[in-house]
């Protein structure tokens, strides 16, 4: 399912791509790999799940299992590139029309410089340019020197759903010095609905107001705890933030990330007036 070209898309997807003028609709943070983290169990949870994207108007869904943390060395490249090899062609057989694409969704570490020279962990799509970062959920740990360390790779470093973090409420001031310093900000579609809470949702849309948000992803696990929100996002950003913002959130900055290409500093986002 490499070219998308021979992918017959669902209604959805192709009004997605119709409404935006656009080849792709990405997903850029999604564990849809089955069996390899808190994401499908098995090969059936995965395809409904594929389904339910499909269904959402996404085209393009980069993979990004757990990497490091509690998933220290048990997702491999290789085992991510075949677990993708076999989702794809279930996904075929099941006519969901879907391209999936490697990444990892990875945990804060040390150990990343030596990791990067390994292979062991992945950019987003592969492209040599993005790199998810989680941090942990207990407690923070600045990544800061990990941000610098990754831009002077020429990697541009995407902390993840920091909105869902207790310890950063209120302090605004770290994510503004992880943008400084060359990172960029995902929020997950759902905290922005409110599906992760109160505070969640509240910190979100702080986040987006302060101008320090860069791009929204699904981060979606299975189709009904943590399902994919992207087309019910896409119509809240458009009311509450403009189209022009909404798009670059979820459409344009999406696409950047999987073309390689770096994501400019999102203070230069101007809102619709």
């Amino acid at each position: 399912m490499d070219d998308e070209a021979n992918l017959d898309w669902l209604p959805a997807q192709k009004k997605r791509l119709a409404e935006f003028n656009v080849e792709q609709c990405v997903d850029i943070h999604c564990h849809l790999l089955p069996g390899l983290d808190d994401g499908p169990a098995d090969m059936s949870q995965a395809v409904a799940l594929g389904q339910a994207l499909a269904e959402d108007g996404v085209t393009t869904v980069v993979t990004t299992p757990h990497q490091l943390g509690r998933y220290d060395r048990l997702n491999s490249a290789e085992l991510i590139n075949q677990r993708i090899a076999e989702l794809a062609s279930v996904l075929e057989a099941e006519q969901v029309p879907l391209k999936l694409l490697p990444g990892g969704d990875i945990r804060i570490d040390e150990r990343l410089t030596k990791l990067l020279d390994n292979g062991d962990i992945i950019s987003l799509a592969n492209a040599g340019a993005h790199l998810l970062l989680e941090l942990p959920h207990e407690l923070l740990v600045d990544p800061l020197s990990s941000i610098e360390m990754l831009v002077n790779r020429g990697l541009q470093p995407i902390i993840t759903h920091p909105e869902r973090h207790l310890y950063l409420a209120g302090r605004d001031e770290l994510l503004q010095r992880w943008v400084d310093a060359g990172a960029v900000i995902q929020l997950t579609a759902g905290s922005l609905l409110g599906d992760f809470g109160r505070r969640a949702h509240h910190q979100a849309w702080q986040i987006l107001q302060l101008g320090l948000a860069s791009l929204v992803a699904t981060d979606a696990h299975d189709v009904v705890r943590r399902p994919p929100r992207l087309t019910r996002v896409l119509s809240v950003l458009t009311d509450e933030v403009g189209a022009s913002r909404s798009r670059i959130l979820c459409i344009d900055n999406p696409l950047l990330v999987l073309r390689g290409s770096s994501i400019a500093h999102p203070q230069t986002i101007i809102a619709d007036a």
